[in-house]
């Protein structure tokens, strides 16, 4: 059975060295996956809003094409002719719109303040890409060392095997050793599957991030700063713009009940009659001004005001809402971190503890004093803390990543 174990543990030890070992397909430094971020397709979904925002700024301040007509007026049916009648014209005219200017710059300044909320918003997605980039990388570095700190267990419970054999032949009774060494070697093998299961996944991560499961060390982590002010959050700015958007239709909605005018100016061109019905051939022109009335304003223009100012109240009880929530999660995080730090420290201790009773061990069992088996009880005791530093170490950067995330830094 304890060679069954080692087996597995081999097995599994070299296909996850396979997967963390692997030459990475492209960029060696986290500076070039970072690059690779800005071409993900959800940054270029936001991007491409922007540009359709600005564009379409400037299509609604435009007035409409001018309508342009062609027609005969008064025409007989039963005896066709254009110079038997009087009325008879034909006619070429045009009429031109004229949209409420304050209505137009109102539309404008909306989408030209939706841009600026679609920026925003692709300034908090790559940091939100960033963050996970760097917890993908952040995780990849933990099971490796978890892997490493496995493989050095497995090596110290196979000498251990091999003490406890001596000292059975020996005639000292330690068989239940043999089945406590063997349970913890097997132990060993569902902890690497388990690691196995979990490099696959960060690795799936990674493909969805940055195209392939590139293999790079994390940068250095430091909390950002955060000076108290509420717009220092990307969530925070996105609902501020937000807000700023629904000022924007407010405006327009007020515009409404100005009016829309419009310019139309008609040629008519009469034939002379003929000689049975005279009549002088002059050309007629006419002209007129059009503009609206806000005659139903009680059920159209005044309901979209009240429709706009509801809409602005929302959005700005969405961006308080949204400070509250980032102040929160930025504290929880930090919280997180420093209690990661202080565990981190207590476990370094612990580790500087064992290692003088490992050190008394080995002087005692070199005097010729006891057994060897103390002292790798000593080493696997030191490495189980390595392995809980490494998470430790793992979860303050995970914080600290997920921190900086919050916060604009630039």
């Amino acid at each position: 059975m304890a060679a069954r174990s080692q087996q597995t543990i081999l097995v599994l030890a070299c296909s996850l060295g396979l997967a963390l070992g692997a030459p990475p397909a492209f960029g060696q430094s986290f500076e070039e996956l970072e690059a690779r971020i800005r071409d993900h397709p959800s940054l270029a979904a936001i991007r491409f809003q922007s540009e359709a925002l600005r564009e379409n700024a400037v299509a609604v301040a435009a007035w409409p094409d001018p309508v342009v007509s062609l027609g005969v007026n008064n025409f007989p049916l039963f005896d066709p002719s254009f110079r038997t009648f009087l009325p008879t014209n034909k006619t070429i005219g045009v009429r031109q719109g004229i949209p409420n200017r304050s209505e137009r710059d109102a539309k404008s300044e909306r989408a030209r303040r939706g841009a600026a909320q679609s920026d925003a918003m692709e300034a908090l997605r790559f940091a939100q890409l960033r963050a996970e980039l760097i917890i993908a990388l952040v995780e990849k570095r933990r099971i490796s060392e978890q892997v490493s700190l496995l493989r050095e267990q497995d090596a110290l419970y196979a000498e251990l095997f091999r003490i406890v054999q001596s000292e059975i032949a020996a005639g000292r009774p330690a068989l239940f050793r043999l089945a406590e060494v063997d349970l913890k070697r097997a132990e060993l093998a569902r902890s690497l599957a388990e690691l196995e299961g979990e490099i696959a996944g960060v690795n799936a991560r990674l493909v969805d991030l940055v195209g392939e499961a590139g293999d790079a060390s994390p940068p250095s982590l430091e909390p950002a700063p955060w000076a108290g002010a509420a717009d220092a959050f990307h969530a925070v700015r996105v609902t501020q713009a937000e807000t700023s958007v629904s000022d924007a239709e407010v405006a327009r909605a007020q515009a409404a009940w100005g009016p829309d005018w419009g310019l139309q100016l008609t040629y008519q061109q009469r034939n002379r009659g003929a000689a049975e019905t005279p009549f002088a051939g002059d050309d007629w022109v006419s002209a007129a001004v059009t503009f609206t009335v806000p005659l139903w304003s009680r059920r159209s223009q005044a309901p979209a005001l009240r429709a706009a100012k509801a809409q602005r109240e929302s959005a700005h009880n969405r961006s308080v809402a949204a400070a509250r929530a980032a102040q929160a999660r930025f504290s929880a995080l930090t919280a997180m971190s420093q209690a990661s730090e202080a565990g981190i420290a207590a476990l370094e201790e612990k580790i500087g503890a064992i290692r003088e009773q490992v050190d008394a061990q080995r002087t005692r069992y070199e005097s010729g004093v006891g057994d060897y088996s103390p002292v790798i009880d000593g080493e696997l005791a030191e490495l189980v803390i390595r392995a809980r530093i490494s998470y430790e170490q793992a979860r303050r950067d995970r914080a600290v990543a997920q921190l900086n995330a919050l916060v604009v830094t630039s």
